[in-house]
């Protein structure tokens, strides 16, 4: 078995519609980013390519290829989940974690688990999604951005 654990981070910006685990939250600004800047799923690419061995999604989704601007994150996480099974892997759990001071995510978590669990082909309570604040501090504790953190298992198939 191996773990792998991914952080990402995007600020807010206006005019753009707010992607969390696959799921549009209602807000006022969505997140900054070449795809559709889903902290959450990217910090779940980037643990499982990292538990596979497999690099990072900045390599395998370059943010300077045409192709994948304004791609759903969840597509892609479809695409790693493809690429850690051709690795000989498993996807056994993700664990996750949502920081920001606003939008809260308690109403959509269910919804949350639902797509990355189907995404990667597991049972919904394989993935746990959680969210968090700063207390006010940093950039998320400003309402400057959201981050994620995530943790995953897999084994080898």
């Amino acid at each position: 078995m191996r773990t792998g654990i991914g952080v990402d981070a995007h600020r807010f910006s206006s005019g753009r519609k707010l992607v969390l685990g696959g799921v549009e939250i209602e807000h006022d600004r969505g997140l900054e980013g070449h795809s559709d800047a889903d902290v959450l799923v990217h910090a779940v690419m980037d643990a499982l390519l990292g538990a596979c061995g497999a690099g990072d999604i900045g390599r395998m989704f370059p943010d300077d290829d045409p192709q994948y601007s304004g791609a759903s994150s969840i597509t892609l996480l479809e695409r790693v989940h493809d690429e850690v099974r051709r690795l000989g892997f498993a996807v056994l759990n993700v664990d996750a974690v949502v920081v920001c001071e606003e939008p809260r995510i308690a109403p959509y978590v269910e919804s949350m688990r639902t797509r990355v669990a189907s995404a990667l082909h597991v049972a919904e309570d394989a993935v746990s999604v959680k969210g968090t604040t700063t207390e006010g501090m940093g950039f998320a504790g400003r309402r400057e951005g959201i981050a994620a953190v995530a943790t995953v298992l897999v084994d080898r198939t």
